[in-house]
């Protein structure tokens, strides 16, 4: 099904549904179809929104982690919300850790999956060449345990983003702040419940990934799903929706 995306302010977002608020932050080359299964699955029971952050709207030299938080700060008083769920994912989850720490009394949860803030593989280790689609659709194969999943629609949506100067300039600046902004010594400060969704095969954020964010949110509850690379809710939306279904019910929220 496809949403219309809503201009207000300066906030772009997708919305649908009805219930307490459950916000879902991309990543760095992420788009509102990643997401598609968790919204169709979740809007009988909250409002899931999609807010698109300003990834290229960022002057170069402030590019990085926290505008985005702040932006998504900004969003969240916006829209008058008292309390939210925030599932992140990659870059989106880094945004979301970055918000828990900061306001964890105003989080009903926090939801991770292939999340960086402690380690990623950026790029599988090396930066796009922006002119060569064979090499782009390698990389984005990466992000899959089947790189079947990488099809030519996904493929021309990052080659047409990494051939705009412009935001290749944008995405390797935030990459970097990124990959420099390593959380480990605030996670502790984080109380809401926390789940983390892994997939056993992603190489970009690996397993011991989520098993030091396990060890290092106090209220952290980890699952797996087995043969799923960096976006568990696009490869194996069904399962990721099971589990975090489930451990909703284990947590019920509150508006």
């Amino acid at each position: 099904m496809e949403y219309q995306v809503k201009h207000e302010n300066e906030f772009s977002y997708v919305e649908a549904g009805q219930g307490p608020a459950l916000i879902l932050l991309h990543g760095l080359m992420g788009a509102l179809s990643n997401f598609k299964e968790v919204v169709e699955h979740f809007k009988s029971r909250y409002t899931v929104t999609i807010p698109l952050m300003p990834l290229f709207d960022i002057p170069v030299n402030e590019a990085g982690v926290k505008p985005l938080y702040e932006y998504i700060r900004r969003f969240v008083k916006y829209k008058g919300y008292k309390k939210v769920s925030l599932l992140g994912n990659s870059l989106g989850g880094h945004v979301a850790l970055v918000y828990a720490v900061n306001h964890s009394d105003e989080l009903n949860h926090l939801i991770l999956t292939g999340s960086s803030g402690l380690y990623e593989n950026a790029f599988g280790g090396s930066y796009p060449k922006r002119e060569d689609k064979e090499f782009i659709r390698k990389k984005v194969e990466v992000t899959f345990y089947d790189p079947n999943i990488a099809n030519d629609d996904l493929v021309d949506e990052v080659f047409e983003m990494l051939n705009d100067r412009r935001k290749l300039v944008s995405i390797i600046a935030i990459a970097k702040n990124a990959i420099r902004y390593n959380m480990s010594d605030e996670l502790h400060h984080i109380d809401a419940p926390t789940c983390l969704i892994w997939g056993r095969n992603d190489t970009i954020t690996p397993p011991e990934v989520g098993d030091d964010f396990k060890r290092l949110i106090k209220n952290s509850e980890l699952f797996w799903i087995d043969k799923c690379g960096h976006a568990p809710m696009m490869e194996h939306p069904a399962e990721f929706n099971q589990i975090l279904e489930n451990w909703l019910n284990k947590h019920p929220v509150s508006e």
